[in-house]
């Protein structure tokens, strides 16, 4: 039987055979594409080829491409774990023409090696082609039909045909996309997972597990542009992609999926954490729990590897989504506390070979998991509440529905998959209105692609042969003059024609000193003139070996073919000091850190530099200045740079840093400090891939200043420094403050700390005495107490005595507590207040309803989180703090209603 390592290989080694350059994965994030959240097929890192913009290095690839569909027109997730094929991460085993064979080659080679190399029997394959589609003007593939009984034994009664839907690919709202041919097997009948369901019948493309898609062979040929417009592309692709997880699963003889080696030692791990036994049954609670946290860890340990983390917005919010739906299922399994960071290690054990990255950040994947579980252990418990609200909303209506509303705040906030919502509902004997939330969802989803659409300016220039810029420039001087080769606007490039005063658009040069926006350093702004027209330019961005400068024209017209001078603004001497600036803080950074310290990006404009890296904790004060000094050492040698352009191996050997997630090509730009020439680069301390533009040596910089070190996501730091001119402007500033406040405090400088000490000390001392006075004078806090015990419900004998307090004291309110208890003999009480907004929530309860199973710490445990907060304590007295004062009194309210449903269950 072969593993899944052994399969993935035979594939690449197999077209390797037959000509293909094998390429690796590109990361899940996807590198420069905004129309993409994430990789969804193997074809994405191939998308500038296809359109056109630049020239493939080769006429055939290969590879394994690392993908996730959870998002936009490719979304598997609320599918996981219901049946034995879904996934969001799976591998994608491809290969790719780029204009060279077509579609005979391709079909040809697909039924060769499932059949003679794997020995899947062919008379259980079936094959699909396109039957086109009038609305699109695109007629049946007849072609690719006739191709499979010509060059493949398979019958023309298996060669189906269906529409759009099903075979004609495309990768999102725009971008390439062509008709497909798709391979699918036969299984048995034994294999059906719809068996009794009424009006099912097993088929190609019918929905069960019998006949299951094994390979999709693309054939593009057009583009789909804003608008739904179809264009034709001017070369032919051929984009194939099977499903390691499947072609695992048939060729290792399984039912599922998830009892492949790909899966099993993740359900083992499981099976270990919970103490739960998975059984492969479908529709069963415990065993979907175990198929959605076995995939959805997969996917978290290669997305967050590949630069995604955890947010309420974009990418990061989908992967929020997806660790809060698998950390919602681990209850199903008993786990209340964070668990799945501990798969991390068995996803890397399995995979790590194959996929080196997620070896080398196995910690910091642990880390960021780790956090978001008990964020949303937190997040959960509020989520119940809304859920209990909606319930009794639904009880008391006539359908007994919880309303599509509901159901969607608790997707879209809380993080509630609507299969847990109706599960949920389920237990209750609700039902839940899905297509009021399904409308909700799509609404959702066209406000994600408008916003898509909008952001994409590839989709404006789509197969268009862009000119190429000469830009190397940009590292030698501040001016260069050129032709005018190209104008962009809304409706594309134009190589004609001219731009007229108050025009908005990109001119493309034939030369540029001009940086484009890349690696983190902003584009470069300046003009672009010839005798008196002027062209701001605002902005400067590449587009495959393209340069446009994008701006407006301030006076004149400049026209096709004329001779301009384009001049960089002064900023350009400010962001080469803070680039270089960056490289010295990460080098700093792993001086007093560590090496596990990794970029993880940075923004580098001209008045600062900001900086992300990964860390599990804050830097101490102690900790900055360690980095600042040495920042600042190495700016007092005046250490000169060098910058070599070397093939990438030869940069790895030298042990340069690449930026994560960033896109590099054979040879790589590495810039050396500490290094006087080409030569004594490896006697460089810093060395890192880089194509920005710098100080010619350390002593440009001037000085440096970290003003501000702040978490943005779990286990990712950022740092936000300045240099030069932007330096020199932020202590100017504090210099003001400190003279005002030496001003104000009659004080000098040099002893303004020791002034402001004082003063909060004295401060200090008043407020405690002031504080004091309140009580003695101030409400009293036992004649409210007595007022609410004369007002309370009973439930039974028992004194329900729940409310608000005016400001006062924890100390005051347990005496309070205490004095309630004596009086009524068997009280169960909750008091709130909040000083300063700062939320206090005390419980006690006499010991006859202890006793009883009614618990002071169990109370508070159950309300904290509706303001915001934590708590606990003993069975007759428990405290909790919160942080939402407007809250205190939804918290009271149901605490009286838990407190209600145990004293009415004894």
């Amino acid at each position: 039987m072969l593993s899944a390592e052994q399969i993935r290989n035979s594939f690449i080694d197999f077209f390797r055979d037959k000509g293909h350059e094998f390429v690796p994965s590109s990361p899940i994030v996807p590198i420069g594409d905004e129309t993409l959240l994430f990789a969804n097929a193997g074809m994405n890192q191939f998308k500038d080829i296809f359109l056109g913009l630049v020239s493939p290095d080769y006429g055939r690839a290969v590879n394994s491409q690392k993908c996730l569909r959870v998002s936009g027109k490719h979304n598997d997730l609320e599918e996981v774990g219901k049946d034995t094929y879904h996934h969001t991460f799976f591998e994608m085993l491809g290969n790719w023409s780029f204009d060279d064979y077509f579609k005979a080659e391709a079909i040809e080679w697909a039924w060769e090696l499932l059949t003679k190399v794997w020995g899947i029997g062919a008379e259980s394959l079936w094959a699909t082609v396109f039957a086109g589609n009038e609305a699109d003007g695109l007629p049946r593939d007849d072609e690719a039909a006739g191709l499979w009984t010509k060059v493949t034994p398979i019958p023309a009664e298996r060669v189906l045909a269906f529409g759009k839907k099903d075979n004609f690919w495309e990768m999102g709202e725009v971008g390439p996309c062509g008709p497909c041919s798709e391979i699918h097997i036969d299984l048995g009948p034994g294999i059906c997972d719809k068996k009794g369901v009424s009006g099912h019948k097993c088929a190609v493309n019918g929905g069960c597990s019998r006949f299951i898609e094994l390979w999709n062979l693309v054939f593009i040929q057009y583009n789909r542009a804003d608008g739904d417009k179809l264009i034709e592309l001017g070369a032919k692709y051929v984009d194939t992609g099977a499903g390691l997880e499947r072609l695992a699963a048939v060729l290792q003889k399984k039912e599922s999926n998830y009892d492949t080696d790909l899966f099993m030692p993740i359900v083992e791990g499981i099976a270990e954490i919970t103490g739960h036994k998975y059984t492969s049954k479908l529709n069963n609670n415990v065993d979907n729990a175990f198929r959605v946290i076995s995939d959805h860890i997969r996917s978290l340990t290669f997305a967050i590897t590949d630069g995604a983390t955890p947010s309420n917005e974009g990418r990061g919010y989908v992967i929020r989504r997806i660790l809060r739906r698998a950390s919602r299922f681990g209850r199903e399994l008993g786990m209340h506390e964070p668990f799945m960071y501990k798969l991390v290690p068995v996803v890397v054990d399995f995979l790590g070979d194959a996929f080196g990255e997620i070896r080398e950040r196995a910690d910091y994947v642990s880390t960021v998991i780790e956090s978001e579980e008990e964020s949303f252990g937190r997040t959960l418990d509020r989520g119940i509440e809304i859920f209990n609200t909606a319930a009794k909303r639904a009880q008391k209506s006539k359908d007994k529905v919880i309303n599509g509303e509901d159901a969607f705040q608790l997707y879209d906030t809380y993080g509630f998959p609507l299969d847990l919502t109706e599960l949920m509902a389920e237990e209750r004997g609700l039902k839940v209105d899905t297509s009021k939330f399904n409308e909700l969802m799509e609404e959702q989803r066209q406000r994600a692609r408008a916003a898509q659409k909008s952001a994409s300016l590839i989709s404006a220039l789509a197969d268009v042969k862009l000119p190429t810029t000469k830009d190397l420039h940009k590292y030698h001087t501040d001016s260069f003059e050129s032709e005018i080769v190209g104008f962009v606007d809304q409706k594309g490039f134009r190589n004609e024609g001219s731009v007229e005063d108050g025009d908005e658009a990109g001119i493309v040069l034939g030369g540029t000193c001009f940086y484009a926006e890349a690696g983190g350093q902003v584009g470069d702004c300046g003009v672009i003139e010839s005798g008196q027209a002027r062209f701001i330019v605002e902005n400067t961005v590449r587009i495959a070996d393209c340069v446009i400068h994008r701006g407006k024209v301030a006076e004149g017209s400049l026209a096709m073919g004329q001779t301009v001078k384009a001049v960089v603004s002064k900023d350009r001497d400010s962001i080469k000091k803070n680039h270089t600036a960056t490289h010295l803080l990460q080098w700093a950074l792993q001086q007093v850190m560590g090496k596990s310290v990794a970029q993880q990006g940075s923004l580098v404009g001209p008045d600062y530099l900001r900086f992300d890296f990964t860390c599990p904790k804050a830097l101490t004060g102690e900790q900055i200045k360690k980095v600042e000094n040495l920042v600042r050492e190495k700016i007092a040698e005046n250490l000169p740079l060098t910058c070599v352009v070397m093939p990438r191996a030869e940069a790895e050997k030298l042990g340069a840093m690449a930026l994560f997630g960033e896109k590099y090509g054979s040879e790589v730009r590495v810039v050396a400090i500490g290094a006087a020439n080409e030569e004594l680069i490896k006697e460089a301390f810093s060395r890192e891939f880089c194509g920005g533009t710098h100080c010619d040596n350390t002593g440009q910089i001037g000085s440096f200043k970290i003003v501000k070190e702040e978490s943005i996501s779990a286990g990712v730091r950022r740092i936000t420094a300045l240099t030069g001119a932007g330096l020199s402007k932020y202590l100017e500033e504090r210099g003001e403050i400190v003279e005002r406040l030496s001003e104000m405090l009659k004080t000098s400088a040099e002893a303004l700390v020791e002034r402001v000490e004082r003063l909060m000390k004295e401060n200090k001392k008043l407020a405690k005495q002031l504080k004091s006075g309140i009580r003695q004078a101030g409400p009293d806090t036992m004649a409210e107490a007595k007022k609410l015990l004369e007002k309370c419900e009973k439930v039974g004998s028992t004194s329900v005595v729940i409310g608000r307090l005016e400001t006062t004291s924890v100390e005051r309110a347990r005496e309070a507590i205490d004095m309630l208890k004596k009086k009524a003999k068997s009280a169960a009480v909750v008091l709130g207040f909040d000083e300063e907004g700062k939320v206090t929530l005390l419980a006690g309860m006499t010991d006859d309803l202890v006793k009883k199973g009614l618990k002071a710490g169990d109370i508070v445990k159950a309300i904290a989180p509706i303001v915001d907060g934590g708590g606990g304590g003993r069975p007759q007295m428990a405290q909790a703090g919160g942080k939402k004062p407007e809250k205190i009194k939804d918290a009271l309210a149901r605490a009286r209603e838990l407190i209600k449903e145990k004293l009415c269950e004894v």
